[in-house]
């Protein structure tokens, strides 16, 4: 039986949002993100961090036009007024949206990742459709949240 089809194999769908994020967000805005499903702060070096994003990978659905959902909350803590929360959540979106573009939508890269060797970018990407925001949120431990409900649509050889 031969092998799936780059484009079908979630663990490049997954590995290609990752480096999509954390080259954005981490590298270039300095945000930590995790991609934990719990909204617990992160311990960097053994300090705790009072904003970063996690990201979480929610439904796929495979066809030859793949639709994939990620849910992205960004997070602050002390924030009394949900300023810094307003300013992380700015930082997220306008890696979601591109303005270059006529349609306005982002799109992310789509690679054929490797544990060793270099990843291939492949000749299709990944297209963020929808953004769905939640309104501020807080949690018992005193962080600040929302929740950005993401559907990314690219095509698949399945």
């Amino acid at each position: 039986m031969p092998d799936l089809d780059a484009t079908a194999k979630e663990s490049n769908l997954k590995d290609s949002v990752k480096r999509y994020f954390i080259d954005s967000l981490y590298k270039t805005e300095g945000v930590h993100v995790t991609f934990d499903k719990y909204l617990s702060t992160p311990s960097v070096q053994g300090h705790k961090v009072d904003r970063w994003v996690s990201i979480n990978f929610g439904s796929l659905a495979m066809s030859s036009m793949s639709q994939f959902i990620l849910r992205i909350f960004p997070c602050t803590r002390a924030d009394s007024e949900g300023f810094k929360l307003s300013q992380l959540r700015d930082k997220v979106f306008k890696y979601l949206v591109d303005a270059d573009m006529t349609d306005g939508m982002a799109r992310i890269p789509f690679y054929r990742s490797r544990a060793e060797g270099a990843w291939t970018l492949l000749d299709t990407g990944m297209v963020v459709q929808d953004v769905i925001e939640s309104d501020q949120l807080d949690a018992d431990d005193g962080t600040k949240f929302k929740e950005m409900t993401v559907r990314i649509r690219f095509s698949s050889k399945v």
